[in-house]
């Protein structure tokens, strides 16, 4: 799955997964603190390269150069700097359309 983003200083980013786990730890239109975002997807990028693993016997090796890639990222932007916000996820998880999307998550700034 792929997952868009917006940083703090306006630069538009497509991500990768290769698990829909990322639906798990993100939301579109969340805005995330820099450092909870990071959080969060590393988190899920971990998670999904351990079900690459589980399935097939190794790491998955992009999502943990995704998950540098983020961290690299993020270390460019004081924590105060502002929100990241997700643009995008592709594909949706099914039957997303019947959850609202104004729904409050944990974590999410509004």
């Amino acid at each position: 799955m792929t997952f868009a983003v917006r940083w703090p200083d306006g630069a538009e980013e497509r991500l990768y997964s290769p698990s829909l786990v990322v639906h798990d730890h993100l939301a579109v239109g969340g805005r995330y603190t820099v450092d909870d975002f990071v959080a969060r997807s590393t988190r899920a990028l971990r998670l999904a390269s351990d079900r690459v693993a589980e399935r097939f016997g190794m790491r998955c090796t992009s999502a943990e150069a995704q998950a540098d890639e983020i961290r690299a990222t993020a270390a460019r932007f004081d924590p105060a700097a502002g929100p990241v916000e997700v643009l995008a996820m592709e594909p949706p998880l099914p039957g997303a359309a019947a959850v609202p999307a104004a729904a409050p998550r944990p974590g999410v700034l509004r």
